[in-house]
């Protein structure tokens, strides 16, 4: 894996590098303004997908400062990243990172969404999907708690009807016991697996398989 800093001064960590094609996973957020962390949901879908999908590039990103408070530097972050790229890409946006996947689905590069819990706010313009396609993945058991954030599957069912509305195609599916992501991280920096983890393994890989069949 390299990490590469993009112009925006977010980081991009990459596996695949020289792939013809790419899967961008777009991290989280918080109420409070803090620096960018590297999501532990969307690092272990990479761990465990990379070695399967080689034709695929795979980069995780890592925001400036990763808060719903500042969605419009999370998307200038995610463009950056498929400027930098330069090729089809399909982006896998987690929680708050569905919100910021949707906001810079217009980008050329991008050719579809597959938001994982994500995060679809009734203020969110959703015009760049149009012509392009949106997936979700939820967990059945996700909700927010005081201090947690999470994404209940009514709040991500009404954003995908919203697209749907616009004549926007793709597929919601639940995952049963599913909480919010695949994974957290102990203070150590270690990956803690999610009860449904490998559920959420399968499901990015099926809609992954589906993106790489249509690039050949």
């Amino acid at each position: 894996m390299t990490v590469v800093r993009l112009e925006t001064g977010a980081d991009l960590r990459l596996g695949n590098e020289q792939a013809p094609a790419a899967a961008v996973f777009v991290n989280g957020g918080t109420a409070r303004v803090v620096p960018g962390t590297w999501s532990a949901t969307s690092e272990l879908l990479a761990n465990e997908l990379a070695p399967r999908f080689p034709e695929l590039a795979f980069g995780e990103l890592r925001y400036r400062l990763k808060t719903w408070h500042a969605l419009d530097s999370c998307m200038d972050d995610a463009r950056a990243a498929l400027d930098l790229l330069g090729r089809p890409t399909l982006l896998v946006g987690f929680s708050m990172g569905g919100a910021v996947s949707i906001g810079v689905a217009a980008h050329e590069d991008a050719t579809s969404v597959l938001g994982l819990a994500p995060w679809i706010p009734d203020r969110l313009p959703l015009d760049g999907l149009i012509g392009k396609r949106l997936d979700v993945l939820q967990g059945a058991w996700d909700r927010g708690l005081p201090g947690i954030p999470g994404v209940s599957p009514a709040s991500s069912r009404h954003g995908f009807e919203r697209a749907r509305r616009l004549g926007v195609e793709g597929s919601y599916t639940l995952i049963p016991r599913g909480l919010h992501g695949a994974a957290v991280r102990r203070r150590s920096g270690a990956l803690v697996r999610l009860p449904r983890a490998d559920a959420w393994i399968e499901g990015v890989g099926e809609r992954l398989e589906r993106f790489r069949a249509k690039q050949q």
